[in-house]
């Protein structure tokens, strides 16, 4: 039992940083065509695209892979896959320039992400209530 909390934790923490990041990636360009008119300016600030992928890869990959083995069902992983695809082509791919295709897909992707945890969620709780008691 402590591992399906552990589990609803891991999938909630996924879920969430999946959509901060994906809301971070479709609302960075705007902020960066407005810091100018603020009189900010972007020098030294650290790009951390790659690690949110490999931390997201890490997580995703472990929940779902949890999950599965109590309810069996594939439909987390299919909105996962893609998801992961398409922020590893924007994170480490030449179209890792900021631009807008880099924020589409990174925003994409991380909704997928975000899809694939809740449904994992969802998925691993109901495969809890039909076990019997």
């Amino acid at each position: 039992m402590a591992t399906d909390c552990k589990l609803d934790r891991a999938d909630r923490i996924g879920f969430a940083a999946s959509f901060l990041c994906a809301l971070h990636c479709a609302l960075l360009p705007l902020a960066l065509a407005l810091m100018p008119t603020l009189g900010l300016s972007v020098g030294g600030w650290v790009d951390i695209d790659q690690a949110v992928t490999v931390f997201a890869t890490l997580l995703g990959c472990t929940t779902l892979a949890i999950g599965w083995r109590r309810h069996r069902a594939f439909r987390a992983w299919m909105l996962l896959l893609p998801g992961l695809a398409l922020v590893w082509v924007g994170a480490f791919s030449p179209l890792h320039d900021h631009g807008p295709l880099h924020a589409a897909l990174m925003t994409v992707g991380g909704l997928m992400i975000a899809g694939a945890h809740l449904m994992n969620l969802r998925l691993t709780h109901a495969a809890a209530a039909r076990q019997p008691a």
